[in-house]
């Protein structure tokens, strides 16, 4: 069980997440103490309202609806990772998993490998929201490991004998292939875009490849003109709420590149107009340590971005591409420049070698052609 303080009427409220036959409901408990001065003695309160709670609950059984024991799962899994995985395991849980097996009225020791496997079968021909078809192999992948996760913990808890989940067979993986623009297209792209408000941010992705989580969390501390060095230190994620963080998706994606000097020109530029855009606004700035905002000082939402790209190719006629595929046009330069793979995997932070290889492994053409070259003139018939 998980729980909050929330203030109304100048008094501390304790706000319980319980469950009532299998649906979610908040319950108010009164501390009976006043806000002022009485911070620490709340919060010692709600640590035993919910310690008492969760003692005196009953343990689940096998009898247990298997929608109510996920439920169980995303309650506890909540305090072992970061919020954006949480938001990950939260959408899909509720959206898709949970209602599923709810509808079907499914006990925790009615789950069998038959059963999750019509599931991933079923979400394999037909899952999709919009009803436009299953899901891909690498969404129900993601399915397959929130069911792993929850039941390994009935496993450990005593209540199935194994976990059925482990022998559930996917569809197989179709072979991913990244778009990607030329550099004529992608100077096309940013010359018919000057002028607009995301250029800055738009070219600063495509020069170094960044994730829309790197550049959205680019601040002024990771921008160094002295060294001439731009290093990503910071991510904002989002699935269902922004979420800023003062680290990377891996150690890996911590990495620091040269500053260019059009990057350069373009990070003195932003500070200079966000020097002015501070006088401009006055009190009504929004003060922040982030390189790309709004005028008002406000960090620009993922979601706006990731809309708005689109939007802007339309506009200028240019061939339609997701915004991540500026990372992948960015390896396809450096490989066509010919640059190696692992060049390419320590550029975009990759954590492993593979990955590199998996998505743009088929571009690597010029030294494909080197080694076709040197066995042709190895094998030659002698005049």
């Amino acid at each position: 069980m998980t729980g909050s303080l929330q203030e109304k009427n100048g008094k501390f409220y304790m706000v319980l997440n319980t469950q009532v036959n299998g649906k979610r409901k908040l319950k108010w408990i009164s501390t009976g103490l006043t806000v002022k001065g009485n911070k620490r003695r709340a919060e010692q309160l709600l640590r035993e309202t919910l310690q008492a709670y969760e003692s005196g609950q009953k343990k689940a059984t096998p009898d247990v609806l298997f929608g109510d024991y996920l439920r169980s799962w995303l309650d506890g899994v909540r305090r072992k990772v970061d919020e954006v995985t949480y938001q990950g395991y939260e959408v899909l849980a509720l959206r898709q998993v949970v209602p599923w097996f709810e509808k079907r009225g499914v006990k925790l020791a009615d789950v069998t490998l038959e059963l999750l496997q019509e599931y991933v079968d079923e979400k394999a021909s037909s899952g999709r929201k919009d009803g436009m078809g299953g899901l891909s192999p690498r969404s129900l992948r993601l399915h397959k490991n929130i069911l792993f996760q929850t039941l390994t913990e009935a496993v450990k808890g005593g209540l199935l004998p194994s976990n059925p989940c482990q022998h559930v067979v996917l569809p197989k993986s179709v072979r991913y292939e990244s778009h990607f623009y030329t550099a004529d297209q992608l100077n096309q792209f940013f010359q018919a875009i000057r002028d607009e408000p995301l250029y800055p941010l738009l070219k600063i992705t495509a020069i170094y490849g960044l994730r829309r989580s790197e550049v959205l969390g680019l601040k002024w501390d990771s921008i160094d003109f002295d060294a001439g060095t731009v290093t990503i230190r910071h991510t904002v994620s989002k699935v269902t709420k922004a979420v800023e963080k003062d680290k990377t998706k891996n150690a890996t994606s911590y990495r620091s590149f040269p500053l260019t000097e059009e990057a350069r020109t373009i990070f003195q530029t932003a500070q200079a107009e966000e020097k002015e855009n501070r006088r401009l606004c006055g009190r009504q700035y929004q003060e922040n340590d982030y390189v790309f905002k709004w005028d008002d000082g406000r960090p620009y939402s993922p979601d706006y971005i990731t809309k708005k790209f689109p939007a802007l190719l339309k506009a200028h006629g240019m061939p339609h591409i997701r915004l991540h595929e500026l990372r992948h046009s960015c390896a396809s330069l450096l490989i066509n420049a010919g640059f190696t793979l692992k060049d390419v995997q320590e550029w975009m932070g990759h954590a492993d070698i593979k990955m590199t290889a998996n998505i743009y492994g088929h571009l690597d053409v010029s030294r494909k052609q080197t080694m076709a070259a040197k066995l042709a003139g190895d094998l030659s018939a002698p005049c």
